[in-house]
């Protein structure tokens, strides 16, 4: 029962910290694109990296790895609101803005939790 404590205090700072810094940057870019929503994504993947690493294969906490990755970085991503937007702008006729919007997602996700991996590792 305490690891459920753990993941929901983690996820009850990560969901808010994602709702300001999305609303910072997407207030900032009135573009077509979720720009707000593709930055927390890209830089919790990176944040998970580094959890990731700094944690394996190391003697740390029982509750560190729930409170930061399941519960702060769960509820700070956003895999649902990258899947709704991008159905948005494909419902709106932005078929290549969606395009995007999955390949940079993707991408750069992918590149960001490996550079948080590497970062990690040193």
């Amino acid at each position: 029962m305490t690891t459920v404590l753990w993941v929901a205090l983690g996820s009850a700072v990560g969901a808010p910290a994602r709702y300001m810094l999305d609303r910072l940057v997407q207030n900032r870019h009135e573009r077509v694109l979720p720009w707000g929503t593709l930055v927390v994504n890209v830089t919790g993947c990176f944040a998970l990296g580094l959890v990731v690493a700094l944690t394996s294969g190391h003697d740390t906490a029982g509750w560190l790895v729930p409170l930061l990755a399941t519960g702060f970085l769960g509820g700070y991503t956003t895999f649902s609101t990258f899947g709704w937007e991008t159905m948005r702008l494909t419902e709106d006729g932005a078929g290549q803005a969606a395009l995007l919007n999955v390949v940079a997602s993707v991408g750069l996700g992918l590149g960001a939790a490996s550079l948080g991996l590497l970062a990690g590792s040193w």
